[in-house]
């Protein structure tokens, strides 16, 4: 059933964490939004926080790792039928821990060439295509 169309934009930071020459994605879990498709981390901005403080929150919190944040890479506003998002993309490296599925059904290493073979949101599709060159 559709949720009802809301008048706010969502905004979400999200991460491009790279090590060894592939990217971090993870798999959103049952019952969200968008629910088994791929996406790189993060999560929705509080609106009393930074975009790079966001980010660092939610990767703690959905994948128990903490960053650094780096510079904005891409960014879009994408409208699904139900709602309207924001999205910002940031580099980001890894200082500590290792990405476990907290809030989230899988974790994985991709190569950059290898994103395409993986269902993203339409959302994510433009950056999808850049990162894959």
């Amino acid at each position: 059933m559709p949720m009802p169309q809301t008048s706010g934009v969502i905004e979400v930071a999200a991460g491009l964490v790279e090590r060894d020459g592939r990217i971090l994605i993870t798999r959103r879990k049952a019952g969200s939004h968008l629910a088994g498709l791929w996406e790189f981390p993060g999560g929705k901005r509080e609106s009393d926080e930074s975009w790079e403080a966001c980010l660092i929150r939610e990767l703690q919190e959905e994948l128990d790792i903490t960053v650094a944040v780096g510079i904005l890479r891409h960014e879009t506003v994408h409208r699904y039928p139900e709602k309207t998002v924001h999205l910002r993309f940031y580099g980001a490296s890894l200082i500590s821990g290792e990405p476990r599925a907290i809030d989230c059904e899988a974790v994985a290493w991709v190569r950059p060439a290898d994103l395409p073979g993986y269902a993203f949101p339409e959302a994510d599709r433009e950056l999808v295509a850049l990162l894959s060159r």
